[in-house]
């Protein structure tokens, strides 16, 4: 009896642990980068920094999986469902349609979906205020701006970038009324994100008419604008994370989204429903560090930090564009 008992001991054990393992791995978030992937200075690597913050303070790890394709959406977060992650997050609007999809399969399962809105009961969007962000930086652009002229160029062309160009142009209307504002889209699909050859072109034709300040809303596709403008002897500003570093003395600032804060804050605390995050909630800004301190002075910053006190008092009412597509203001 003694000897048939201690195999089933060791049997039940194992079980255990196996049990235990199970859970611990069910435990594991996951994270879903978009095109361009995590490393792309920009929103994935935003969200790295987010979901690196809380791996750092926790112990924990977690699985990760970066898109090079329009097809992988819904597979990659099906994956990660099935091998029990907790919650999956999607990085970017591109992945919503999937993220719908895969979570009505898996209603026990939670899902978080950075930059855009799904409306399933096991989903917690983020979603946030681009155009208050880039009211700042187009006043700064204005304010910086020896011609008068400033550029925008966005990514791919949907409403989402349009809401960052609408804003953008108020800023600089507000900063100067004479102000003229140019700008490009550089594509209609997803590689618009990463295409810094074509940026640089398009950085270049608005300096050729004129501009001296670009703010660059498009991904990796930024690179070449910020690149153009660095040769070229303009200003630029980035955007999503702080780019100042990229090309010091050549940034003007960033408009700073924090996507990084938005993972870190699903991870910590999550709430299925609609989280928007702007100026009063400390979503987005626009960046100041030692890279570009030289490049604004303190007469410009005390006007952009006086706009930016109006707008979250709800003195200044900065249109977005998505709520009725168009820019009106």
């Amino acid at each position: 009896m003694k000897l048939a008992f201690v195999p089933l001991v060791r049997a039940l054990a194992v079980t255990a642990l196996s049990s235990m393992a199970l859970s611990a791995m069910a435990q594991q978030p996951a994270i879903i980068f978009d095109m361009g992937g995590k490393f792309d200075k920009s929103f994935n690597e935003a969200a790295y920094r987010g979901i690196e913050r809380w791996k750092q303070e926790t112990g924990k790890n977690y699985l990760e999986f970066e898109i090079s394709n329009d097809t992988q959406r819904v597979q990659a977060i099906r994956r990660m469902a099935e091998r029990g992650a907790n919650p999956i997050i999607s990085i970017g609007f591109a992945q919503g349609s999937a993220l719908d999809q895969v979570s009505k399969e898996f209603p026990k399962s939670n899902f978080a979906i950075i930059d855009m809105v799904v409306n399933q009961p096991n989903v917690q969007s983020v979603v946030f205020k681009e155009h208050e962000g880039s009211f700042l930086v187009g006043a700064m652009a204005s304010l910086a701006s020896k011609s008068g002229k400033v550029g925008f160029i966005g990514g791919m062309d949907i409403p989402l970038i349009r809401k960052f160009q609408c804003g953008f142009e108020q800023g600089a209307k507000a900063a100067n009324p004479k102000a003229e504002v140019l700008a490009n889209m550089t594509g209609t699909t997803a590689t618009a994100w990463n295409d810094p050859t074509r940026g640089g072109e398009l950085a270049k034709a608005q300096f050729a008419k004129g501009v001296d300040v670009i703010f660059a809303a498009a991904g990796g596709t930024g690179a070449g604008v910020y690149q153009a403008a660095k040769d070229g002897g303009k200003l630029a500003i980035g955007v999503d994370s702080n780019q100042n570093h990229l090309q010091p003395g050549t940034m003007l600032s960033s408009m700073v989204k924090r996507v990084d804060v938005a993972v870190y804050n699903v991870l910590k605390s999550y709430k299925p429903g609609v989280s928007v995050l702007g100026l009063k909630e400390g979503g987005v800004d626009y960046a100041m560090d030692q890279h570009n301190a030289k490049l604004v002075t303190a007469a410009m910053k005390t006007k952009v930090e006086a706009y930016k006190a109006d707008i979250i008092a709800g003195k200044i009412k900065v249109a977005d564009y998505m709520a009725d597509n168009a820019c009106k203001y």
